[in-house]
This record gives structure tokens, C-alpha cells and sequence, in this order.
């Protein structure tokens, strides 16, 4: 079954508060962080409270990830260390420039738990140059590699494209990187709408990104979670076009045909390829909320 990822959150490690509300949110996945929502004096006390948050267990049926910090600090390697006892679902990295950097991830993990996996962030010049690269690097089983997360706002700070409304300056860089995915197989989420008091615009970015192929968001807080979460569900309208495609494919007529006639247009079995994926989705979320 596919897994929903229409919303992660990000929650400091450092913040015990925070860690607890995180079994309680209608997020599909919460992601533990050690980077950026956390000061270096607190790191090593962030890194025990995350390993004690997994321990005590009760995320439920969210995906859990941690944020490591990025390979060009000196916490990377004791956070590393500790996510592969902790058996998290994932373990995010930011700032992955080169399949070098997954190498490093991957060969920290010998011997964790296969199941944990890894998922990089796309937050460089360097990273999107190289994204068909870093993703066809998924075929090693010891990278791990699940997927890209991307980074906007650290793709802004390097590359002085400005975060404009629309982001249409943004939008090769971010289909490039959707390509290089889908290419491998892997699964990509949008990086965070930073003004969490801007209903308007996040909804219309979350749109966006659903419409461009990203799996879903990552977050910053909690009253974004609703409204990602209805934006990256398939509506009823388009489950129920995508059984009757189904359906019509199935019948005893049709059963060799590449394409049919349905309510007056052209149906290929590529659609009936899409239908089953949206179905697919919509099952996996009623069964997250069950």
C-alpha cells in the first residue's frame, strides 16, 4: 500500500512540549528535528529526548523522521548514530550536495535496522546539478535512499533567486528535481511555506505543489496541517472517475483494448494506470485515519 505523505511536520528536539503534541496531530508524519530548530548548546539534549520520544513509541500510524544535522557539522555522526538504535522510520539529511554525502549516510547505517531510510535534502546549487545523479544512486540498497525533500529557501539563499509569490522563477529547478525522481522510482516533498499566518498563500502553494507532482509538504506548524492535508487528497469526484475507469477496463470487451470510449472521451490504459494509483492513495489515507 502506498504510504501518504501529503504532510510532515517539523518539531524541535529540543522542546519536550513539542515532542509530546507531536503524538496527537493529524500530520501523516512528524519529523523529529535536530537541525535548524535547535542551538548548538542543545543538540546532545535534543538528540536523548528524540531517542526517548521513538523509545516511549504512541506516533501511532505516522511516519517518524529525524533531522540530522548536515554532514559539515560535528553533530552529524553521534545523530546518525543515535537514529540507527532508535529505528525511525527515516532519517532526513540536509544539505546533500553528492553521492559521496549518501555514501557517508549509508556506511554509518551498516548494521541499523534495513527498514530506516534515508531521505535527502535538496537545499543546494550543487544538489539540484546533480539530482538525477544523487536519485539514480537509490539502486545502491546500502544509500537507502527513499526520496528528496526540497529546500527552497536554502536554494534562495545560495542561489539569490528571490521567493517571489508563485515561485515561477523556482519552478525549473523544482521540476528538474521532480523528473530526477520519478525517474528512479522515488518520492519527493515540498519544503515549508515559512509565513504560517498567510492562509491564503500557503494554501495556493500547497496547491501548486500538488500540481506539480510534489507527494506532499513539509511543514512548520500545526495549523497548516488541515488544510495540506485537504489539498493533497484526492477529491471524491476524481476517486469516483478513477473506479469508473477501472471498471470499464475491466469488462469482458475490453479486456485487449489499449483504449475505450467513456462518457464521450478517449480513455487509455494509462489512465486506467493513474486511477489505480489515485485509488491506491485514497485507500491509504481513510486507512491512516482508521
Amino acid at each position: 500500500m502506498i504510504r501518504p505523505r501529503r504532510s510532515l511536520l517539523f518539531m524541535p528536539g529540543s522542546n519536550t512540549r513539542a515532542l509530546e503534541k507531536a503524538r496527537n496531530l493529524p500530520a501523516d508524519g512528524i519529523i523529529l528535528d535536530l537541525e535548524d530548530s535547535v542551538a548548538p548548546e542543545a543538540k546532545a539534549v535534543a538528540r536523548d529526548q528524540i531517542a526517548q520520544a521513538i523509545a516511549a513509541k504512541g506516533f501511532g500510524k505516522r511516519e517518524v523522521l529525524i533531522r540530522v544535522n548536515a554532514l559539515d557539522t560535528p553533530w552529524w555522526i553521534d545523530d546518525v548514530a543515535m537514529a540507527g538504535q532508535a529505528r525511525p522510520d527515516g532519517i532526513l539529511v540536509p544539505k546533500v550536495s553528492s553521492v559521496e554525502d549518501l555514501k557517508a549516510i549509508g556506511d554509518r547505517l551498516a548494521g541499523a535496522d534495513p527498514s530506516i531510510r534515508v531521505w535527502s535534502m535538496i537545499e543546494t546549487a550543487r544538489a539540484v546539478l546533480h539530482a538525477e545523479e544523487l536519485a539514480a544512486a537509490s539502486r545502491d540498497p546500502a544509500i537507502r535512499l527513499a526520496g528528496f525533500v526540497f529546500g527552497p529557501n536554502d536554494i534562495s539563499r545560495e542561489t539569490r533567486i528571490r521567493m517571489q509569490p508563485g515561485r515561477a522563477a523556482m519552478i525549473p529547478i523544482i521540476t528538474h528535481c521532480i523528473l530526477a525522481t520519478r525517474a528512479h522510482g522515488l518520492e519527493i516533498l515540498d519544503g515549508p511555506y515559512s509565513d504560517f499566518s498567510d492562509f491564503d498563500g500557503f494554501g495556493q502553494e500547497c496547491a501548486q505543489a500538488r500540481d506539480l507532482g510534489f507527494d506532499g509538504k513539509t511543514l512548520i506548524h500545526p495549523g497548516q496541517i488541515e488544510a495540506c492535508n485537504a489539498i493533497f487528497t484526492p477529491p471524491e469526484e476524481e476517486i469516483a472517475q478513477a473506479r469508473k475507469i477501472i471498471a470499464a477496463f475491466e469488462l469482458p470487451e475490453n479486456a485487449a483494448r489499449g483504449a475505450i470510449r467513456l462518457d464521450g472521451q478517449m480513455v487509455e490504459r494509462l489512465h486506467a494506470e493513474m486511477a489505480r494509483r489515485t485509488i491506491a492513495i485514497a485507500d491509504s489515507i481513510a486507512a491512516l485515519a482508521g
